[in-house]
């Protein structure tokens, strides 16, 4: 964390600049520091919201404390245990604030802080989150992950001026947010992979010093699992510290690049059909981790084979894309028209452009498998961890149908303009016989 936190507004070798306006206060204790964090933004009336779980875990000390030292506050409760990042929730926290306040508090974790950090934004007022649960990695960034017309998008929005991570409170969080929480940092092997495959193939900026940050982050979440389950606090804080790191990452990229691939996609993927069908939707991170178990086992697949130029330019050639929109309409409902919306704009299926992307992979392959196995955990490994946290592995554990995993990570490549393992194999014209067996 000091590491990254130094890396702030200094000269990078990756030629841009890393900026991060954040105070990250974490520790044991360390939720009595906040009234003195809303005095340094002057902040004199808070509006802090929770819901009825994050009141009960640090909610109720959090208003104790700002009427100890002082300070005004207006508290709304959203009237939901777990309420869902949409149109809903974030009109009932606008509808409630008190204009006359001057600092956004939100005590919680993934839904609280998306809707904090777009009220921040709307309100033009500083935010500060007081964390529930190391369970997700969107603590330090400035977008928050929303359901939009029945779509999983990003929305622009505003990081948190101060984050507090109280490891007393963290590690009394359910264990299935904690193992949501290690699922997200395990996600961070594939991202990291993705992002330097991408950096061959297609020139995306990347950078090492980002990227190195994210792996010591993932090594000390991955080292204290077994303290993790017994509530440990320095374990729970490790994993807060990674997710956080995560975020500040993504900030200093610029992009999502270094803390999400595949993995997340498939996880947006099965948002989007649980908000449309109503089929049943996990955390995040837990999602995340079982996306990323799939994506490793198909990258090791991946090294085993030889790109052949012919197949993948016919393959190309045969591929009907309206046809495919079809099938998007047909898994996701309303929100594959966003994703078709955005080819429009994308052309990624243009054969000219496949065959610029095809010449660099086949020129390239020794080093797409060299990341691949730079980056990646052994399957095996990664399974024994999973065991070991007692995370879910495969849909069914979730509630799912393993089969539809084919059809989510062909899903994959129309949700956003990034680089990820269904684009490099439908690039290499063998998505879909690679997706046949994926479970």
């Amino acid at each position: 964390m000091e590491k990254l936190l130094e890396m702030n507004g200094k000269p990078c070798d990756c030629g841009r600049p890393h900026r991060f306006s954040a105070k990250v206060i974490s520790g044991s204790g360390v939720l009595s520091q906040l009234p003195q964090a809303v005095k340094a933004l002057s902040g004199t009336k808070a509006y802090i919201f929770f819901d009825p779980n994050t009141y009960e875990a640090a909610g109720k000390q959090a208003c104790r404390l700002l009427q100890e030292a002082g300070i005004e506050y207006v508290g709304y409760c959203l009237p939901w245990s777990n309420p869902e990042p949409d149109e809903t929730s974030v009109g009932a926290a606008m509808m409630h604030f008190d204009y006359g306040c001057d600092i956004v508090i939100g005590v919680g974790s993934g839904v609280v802080n998306d809707i904090g950090k777009l009220l921040s934004a709307y309100t033009k007022l500083p935010y500060i989150i007081v964390a529930t649960a190391p369970s997700m990695d969107g603590y330090a960034s400035a977008t928050s992950s929303m359901n939009r017309d029945g779509l999983k998008i990003s929305l622009p929005s505003k990081a948190a001026d101060v984050i507090i991570g109280d490891s007393r409170v963290l590690s009394r969080a359910p264990l299935d947010m904690m193992r949501s929480g290690l699922g997200d940092m395990l996600a961070k092997y594939v991202s990291i992979c993705e992002w330097r495959i991408s950096h061959l193939i297609n020139g995306e900026y990347y950078c090492e010093e980002v990227a190195s940050l994210i792996r010591h982050a993932v090594k000390r979440c991955v080292d204290n699992v077994q303290a993790l389950l017994r509530r440990d606090e320095q374990a729970a804080l490790a994993v807060f510290e990674g997710l956080v790191i995560g975020g500040v990452a993504m900030n200093y990229a610029g992009a999502s690049r270094p803390a999400s691939g595949v993995e997340h996609y498939i996880s947006h993927v099965l948002d989007m059909r649980g908000v449309e069908f109503g089929t049943p939707i996990a955390s995040h991170g837990t999602q995340c981790a079982i996306g990323t178990l799939t994506a490793v086992e198909l990258y090791e697949k991946l090294k085993t084979l030889i790109p052949n130029k012919e197949k993948a330019l016919a393959y190309v050639k045969s591929f009907d894309y309206q046809a495919w929109a079809g099938q998007l309409r047909e898994f996701l409902g309303k929100g594959a028209e966003a994703m078709i919306s955005l080819e429009e704009k994308e052309k990624k299926y243009d054969p000219e452009s496949h065959a610029r992307r095809l010449e660099k992979i086949i020129g390239n392959w020794d080093g797409i498998l060299s990341i691949i196995h730079q980056e990646l955990p052994d399957m095996q490994e990664l399974k024994k961890l999973m065991e070991t946290a007692q995370m879910p592995m495969k849909l069914c554990h979730i509630g799912l149908c393993d089969s539809q995993m084919s059809m989510i990570l062909k899903a994959t490549k129309d949700i956003r303009d990034k680089y990820v393992w269904s684009r490099l194999a439908w690039d290499l014209g063998i998505l879909d016989e690679m997706t046949e067996t994926a479970k």
